[in-house]
């Protein structure tokens, strides 16, 4: 509501939902609420999310690409951009990534103990499968040596022919 509220100038209460407003959207936003509580997830770390270019058909007619809710919403949020002018982040995805997750960035080390996929309905024009992807796991510390050695030597008048034996 706020990032609507700011990208029409209007105030909070006054907001008239659209698209997240529909019966799809809210699905997604209470199927997530239940998907997490009933797979006690307590940290949700999220990859930086795809930004495409180009424009979008919504009810307040023809929006540039990512619409103005999702970049009100994803401020602070790691993006990338992408060469497709289609829509990758909704509004509603974008509010439940904000809302949710806890940490950004690439996959942290886990144990996996599940993996999920939830696929859209559109059709990609570059081919890539449009998922959702939902990895489980136990964190994991990662220990590795904070010490390295460094062995050095100068060779300067040895025959090159004994250097496979020097290196065996």
């Amino acid at each position: 509501a706020e990032a609507e509220a700011k990208v029409h100038g209007k105030p909070v209460d006054t907001v008239h939902f659209h698209e997240v407003g529909g019966i799809d959207s809210i699905v997604d936003i209470v199927g997530a609420a239940i998907g997490i509580a009933a797979l006690k997830i307590t940290h949700l770390h999220c990859a930086p999310l795809p930004m495409p270019s180009g424009w979008v058909q919504c009810a307040h007619g023809l929006l540039p690409l990512p619409v103005p809710a999702v970049c009100e919403l994803l401020q602070g949020v790691p993006t990338y951009g992408v060469e497709l002018s289609q829509e990758l982040v909704t509004p509603t995805g974008a509010a439940i990534v904000k809302a949710l997750a806890t940490d950004y960035g690439p996959m942290p080390a886990m144990i996996i103990t599940g993996v999920g996929y939830g696929g859209g309905n559109q059709e990609l024009a570059n081919g890539q499968p449009n998922l959702l992807r939902l990895v489980i796991g136990t964190a994991r510390t990662v220990v590795e040596a904070q010490e390295v050695e460094v062995i050095e030597t100068h060779l300067d008048d040895w025959s090159p022919e004994t250097f496979p034996y020097l290196s065996e």
